[in-house]
């Protein structure tokens, strides 16, 4: 299915590896144009030249930590009139939320709600006069139902669900959407690695503390990156003007929910 994003221009944050990347590739093999970003210079010249070569799309590279103003000058001046924005970044590394001080926890909030926001305000207003916008934020299934150690991310992520609920409904007669994709445990480096760490604690090998992920999992595997791009392409397509201010789980049915 052509998607109708062909020749749109498309920020893509926080996508040198992962999730996403998988975004990022997604959209370029729809025929965007599109700014991938991360802090690792070399492997984002690498992560750009990837997917140049898998899709022939134009790639820009913008190496930048987007939770600072400088880093979103940067990602607005490669793209000013962005058509769709995916909104990702690393969340707080698994804690006791005992042992977060108020340093961290001010952290954790700019990273994973205020960036988010932030990003929004410069680029909302733009779509609304063109008639088109899709924005993309990529949250956690944490919001849903909250892992252990992770508090800090989910009350974060939640905090961008809720605040964007309603902003959502203001601009969706302008063909602007906005959405979120709540990710399980999908196959990247990230899940991966806090296996060791996990396997030492436990007295086990890190493959069996990855089998028994899985096996917790009703699908029975991790989920594949480009499983998640292909989810994040949709949603910025043509077709997906009628979808807004949703919460898309995508976790292989680990959520035991009916609604």
């Amino acid at each position: 299915m052509d998607l109708g994003i062909a020749g749109r221009t498309a920020i893509v944050c926080a996508s040198s590896k992962g999730l996403g990347r998988a975004c990022a590739q997604a959209l370029a093999r729809e025929g965007a144009r599109v700014v991938v970003n991360g802090r690792d210079a070399a492997r984002l010249d690498a992560t750009a030249a990837a997917i140049r070569e898998a899709t022939g799309a134009e790639v820009i590279a913008v190496a930048a930590d987007v939770a600072t103003r400088e880093g979103q000058d940067a990602l607005l001046a490669a793209a000013p009139q962005a058509d769709i924005l995916v909104t990702n970044n690393a969340g707080p590394p698994r804690k006791d939320f005992r042992t977060l001080d108020r340093d961290a926890m001010l952290a954790g909030v700019v990273a994973n709600m205020v960036t988010p926001i932030e990003l929004i305000q410069r680029v909302i207003d733009g779509m609304a006069e063109r008639g088109f916008g899709r924005i993309v934020n990529v949250t956690s299934a944490s919001v849903k139902a909250p892992i252990p150690g992770l508090d800090l991310s989910s009350g974060a992520r939640a905090g961008l669900t809720a605040f964007l609920a309603g902003v959502a409904r203001t601009v969706a007669h302008r063909n602007v959407t906005i959405n979120n994709i709540l990710p399980g445990m999908f196959d990247t480096d990230r899940l991966r690695g806090g296996f060791p760490a996990e396997a030492a604690l436990r007295g086990v090998t890190p493959e069996e503390v990855a089998a028994t992920r899985m096996a917790a999992v009703p699908a029975r595997r991790f989920g594949d990156p480009a499983e998640f791009g292909e989810l994040c392409a949709y949603l910025c397509s043509a077709q997906a003007g009628y979808l807004t201010g949703q919460n898309l789980l995508i976790d292989g049915g680990a959520f035991p929910g009916a609604f």
